[in-house]
């Protein structure tokens, strides 16, 4: 669902030196927009940025069905559970999606995990806010969802092979999780006076944690431009931030709701809105656990690896018993 550039400080140089005709050839393919495979010679530097791209990536994805999940039981109708509990299995499906593609990275699905339990690993901030009302559902599939569109659109031409392919059944979904959010919105604003309000007091919440999902300022970005380079990234954080505010503002004057920002106007000259100061000191204290529910979410994430070991067991002891019939 979502893919943010979340480190503070660059990442630690490498003592590895390439082989310099390797490294051109490696940055020449990449120039020429050809796909990097999993067989193919790449830079140590860049296998790391992958591996901690996309292992953020499946994170988020898994750590977003808590939120949602929250209400699933507390759906006001059959249809509109029926909408959630797809689109939290979609979710699911994204993140087993991503871990695969970082597997061929070298890495295993068992490392990425304890990198996450042991908080050596991120996930997007925006999970570590509560649900509080039935509308939050609505805000998190519009604002959220189309937050990640914005980010893994461009995804899709990422110059890992793998990482691209996935990201374009990923996106198609997502796309349906927008319309779906939009869609609950727009029902509770033609509802009663105390739905409409739900509505804005979600957008209210939800509207400052959005804009941070596209990451720090460009100027605060350590890693950013390599990964554009590398053609890892296709637009900058500040690029797709705008796109996203530019794109959302038109939604909320549709559903008659007031963005949460008194310096939020269009900028005729520049043709784009101009918008408000994110807080990035809250943003930071997100990334290092100091969100709302920050605690609860690896609180779950922890105890539902736990709960499931037995599970992992069952599978491994039913794989070697396969393959040792195999192989009589």
């Amino acid at each position: 669902m979502y893919t943010t550039e979340l480190e503070k400080q660059p990442a630690p140089a490498l003592v590895t030196i390439e082989d310099p005709e390797r490294l051109a050839a490696f940055e020449a393919r990449v120039a020429a927009d050809e796909y990097i495979e999993p067989n193919d010679w790449m830079p140590e530097a860049y296998r790391r940025t992958l591996v901690r791209q996309i292992s953020q990536h499946a994170h988020s994805e898994i750590v977003g069905m808590l939120p949602e999940a929250n209400w699933l039981t507390r759906a006001p109708s059959l249809k509109r559970k029926a909408i959630l509990l797809a689109k939290i299995q979609d979710e699911g499906g994204h993140g087993l999606y991503l871990y695969c593609a970082a597997e061929t990275l070298g890495t295993s699905r068992e490392e990425m995990i304890e990198a996450l339990h042991a908080g050596r690993a991120k996930y997007s901030t925006i999970f570590n806010y509560p649900t509080l009302n039935w509308a939050d559902i609505g805000a998190i599939g519009w604002l959220v969802d189309g937050a990640a569109i914005m980010n893994q659109v461009p995804l899709q031409r990422t110059s890992y092979g793998p990482y691209a392919r996935a990201m374009v059944r990923i996106c198609k979904e997502e796309s349906f999780h927008q319309r779906q959010g939009y869609d609950l919105l727009l029902t509770m604003v033609n509802g009663t006076p105390a739905q409409r309000a739900m509505a804005q007091d979600a957008l209210n919440r939800w509207w400052w944690p959005a804009l941070m999902m596209f990451g720090p300022p460009d100027d605060n970005s350590p890693n950013s431009a390599q990964s554009m380079r590398w053609r890892i990234k296709r637009e900058t954080n500040d690029e797709l931030r705008q796109k996203f505010v530019d794109a959302t503002v038109p939604q909320a004057e549709l559903l008659g709701l007031t963005v949460p920002d008194p310096d939020l106007r269009w900028n005729e000259e520049r043709g784009h809105y101009d918008f408000g100061s994110i807080n990035w000191d809250e943003f930071y204290a997100v990334v290092r656990g100091e969100g709302p529910v920050a605690r609860e979410r690896m609180d779950a994430r922890r105890a539902a690896w736990d709960n499931g070991a037995w599970v992992r067991d069952a599978a491994a002891a039913f794989e070697a018993k396969r393959a040792s019939r195999k192989a009589a």
